[in-house]
């Protein structure tokens, strides 16, 4: 039958690194890996001999770097599971988005810059005595390594959980640029929307949540509602996390005033399923839902013990017993760059 125009686009989209020095692109041996791990997924794998039953789990202990197919042709590949289960075209292409994100922050734990005492050394003035000088620069050096890792993962957190989710379930995000929402339901100054489908607007949130010098910002989020009513979008509020606060409340009750819907824990999974169809709910549950009610369940009520030690080019945490290694490449070391949110993001994507 063949692949469409459409859908090839949509797969070289797929395969494209992020404009960032840390993005890395998909060549076909990774893509035939996703392939075998849709093909599990969707129980396919005995229509498929030459793929081996034994591939390794997308959510492993290994590398993201090992995870690859190579012998295995992807096109001819692709357009067979196409042609067994509808949207896997979809579910390719975002499961292919946290691939790429994933191989994107094992660069950025390789090559994240080390400190240096100027960035770093004033805030030793709220500690100075307490250590030797050398061992408070090192501690300083630590924290302050670990907190802008921490700080690129909540980044590119952003850059998938939300638009992976508008995919699924047959939406579009858009950035303020090019929003059909706007201010006030008039003018050209748009309003950012996590995803857009039919004459609906999503506001999709794991927790809500508020920083305490955020007051305006949460003064924006009060609007969102009423900017989708006046622009005729219905406004839908998505909170996958159900616990329950103030604020929660103050902005359920803005979406309901505003004629939208609200959607709260266990409601908003089985909202998101079943406007994506049996297929994509399988991705929404295999690849978001269940690893943050796994993470959540297994929260530990204290801190557990960890140690950091570095070598020349290994990093090794231990924590609770378990280690992770990180091969380091200061070579290739990068200075803190982080992507911007792209201005294509609210296209349409090919095939979705």
């Amino acid at each position: 039958m063949g692949l469409t125009k459409a859908q090839l686009a949509l797969i070289t989209k797929a395969r494209t690194a992020s404009v960032s020095e840390s993005g890395v692109p998909l060549d076909d041996g990774i893509c035939a890996y996703l392939l075998a791990v849709i093909a599990r997924d969707l129980e396919l794998l005995d229509s498929l001999p030459e793929i081996n039953t034994d591939i390794p789990s997308f959510f492993g202990s290994q590398s993201p770097i090992s995870l690859r197919l190579d012998g295995v042709a992807f096109l001819p590949l692709f357009e067979r599971l196409l042609a067994m289960r509808a949207d896997v075209d979809t579910y390719f292409y975002c499961l292919a988005i946290v691939h790429k994100a994933r191989l994107k922050y094992e660069r950025i734990l390789q090559t994240q810059a080390t400190p240096t005492i100027d960035q770093v050394g004033p805030r030793g003035l709220l500690q100075y005595g307490t250590l030797s000088p050398k061992a408070l620069a090192g501690f300083l050096f630590w924290r302050k390594w670990l907190f802008d890792i921490d700080n690129r993962a909540g980044q590119e957190t952003g850059y998938v959980f939300e638009p992976i989710i508008a995919y699924a379930i047959g939406g579009v995000p858009y950035s303020a640029k090019k929003s059909p929402v706007k201010r006030g339901g008039v003018g050209q100054q748009g309003r950012q929307v996590d995803c857009i489908r039919d004459q609906r607007a999503y506001e999709i949130k794991v927790p809500v949540t508020i920083a305490a010098s955020g007051q305006g910002r949460w003064s924006e989020e009060l609007e969102f509602p009423n900017d989708c009513q006046a622009s005729s979008y219905t406004p839908v509020l998505v909170v996958l996390d159900p616990t329950p606060n103030p604020k929660l409340h103050e902005l359920s009750k803005a979406f309901i005033h505003a004629g939208g819907e609200v959607y709260i824990g266990k409601d908003a999974w089985d909202h998101l399923a079943s406007q994506a169809g049996q297929t994509m709910a399988r991705f929404l549950d295999t690849y978001v839902h269940n690893p943050l009610q796994t993470l959540l369940r297994e929260a530990p009520l204290q801190l557990p013990k960890m140690t950091l030690e570095v070598g020349d080019n290994t990093m090794l945490i231990t924590i609770g017993g378990e280690k992770l290694i990180i091969r380091r490449n200061p070579k290739l070391e990068l200075a803190p760059n982080p992507d911007e949110l792209p201005d294509d993001i609210d296209e349409d994507t090919p095939g979705l």
